[in-house]
């Protein structure tokens, strides 16, 4: 019976919202995450009888036909890439990024990937590292005897030096927007990939057109309301129950049917 396989398709649908709705749940607290949704689609349909065709010899035309649907499929699980709340740590360090742009990170390997995690740290060397160790884009090295460490909003890294009553500029942290930011390919450790989708990066300042600005002693919080997600879970279960009352009554008429032409 048809319905059995719809109904299945049904229910994988709703194990996979409920996976990406709980992947969403469990970031709530994460620095710069960005919440994703489950898109579906449905599947191929078999035209038992074909709208617009021709229903006699007399050219009477069919005003609608018999279409039996296959289900439902996956078709992605896009990222919303809207602006998360900023919430003050007051950390010399901790920069959150409002607006468009993330932050560019070098890797080990040569690569950059990118971020709109601000939480920064200082490495053994003075550089501005994220919590992995990796480098922020250009590399900035505070000097161990410097204090005072400001960042503007167009990214300038300026510290006090010693004998010195006004505060130095070592540097610039750069800032990389993307024509489709949500076509970023997810990493790990809140960090992002370009990809064919996302378009080439495109390197620019802080707070100049078209980026974001810098806001130092805080961090940009995920943008997951826990309401909607709650609501979203609730709406999957309920329909993931019912596709497996589906399967149920329809193995059951499936049963009797049997038992029938016996």
């Amino acid at each position: 019976m048809q319905a059995l396989h719809t109904a299945a398709t049904g229910m994988a649908a709703q194990e996979l919202n409920v996976q990406v709705i709980s992947n969403n749940i469990a970031n709530l607290r994460t620095t710069g995450f960005k919440k994703q949704t489950a898109a579906f689609q449905d599947l191929i349909y078999e035209h038992v009888r074909r709208v617009g065709a021709q229903a006699s010899d007399q050219g009477t035309i069919l005003p609608v036909g018999v279409d039996i649907g296959g289900g439902v499929k996956t078709v992605g699980t896009p990222r919303s890439m809207t602006q998360g709340t900023l919430s003050q740590t007051g950390n010399d360090l901790d920069l959150a990024m409002s607006g468009e742009g993330f932050f560019k990170i070098l890797m080990p390997d040569g690569t950059y990937q990118y971020t709109r995690d601000g939480t920064f740290q200082m490495d053994n060397q003075g550089r501005v590292v994220t919590a992995q160790g990796n480098p922020v884009q250009p590399t900035i090295t505070i000097p161990n005897n410097a204090s005072g460490i400001s960042v503007s909003e167009q990214g300038q890294v300026s510290v006090t030096l010693p004998g010195s009553s006004t505060s130095s500029i070592i540097g610039q942290i750069g800032v990389t927007r993307f024509i489709n930011k949500a076509g970023l390919q997810p990493v790990g450790s809140n960090q992002f990939t370009e990809t064919p989708s996302s378009g080439p990066p495109q390197d620019g300042t802080a707070n100049a057109e078209g980026y974001g600005k810098i806001t130092q002693g805080s961090l940009e919080q995920a943008n997951v309301d826990v309401v909607s997600e709650m609501s979203d879970l609730i709406a999957a279960q309920r329909a993931y129950e019912m596709n497996a009352k589906v399967i149920s009554a329809a193995d059951q008429m499936m049963q009797s049917t049997t038992a029938l032409f016996r």
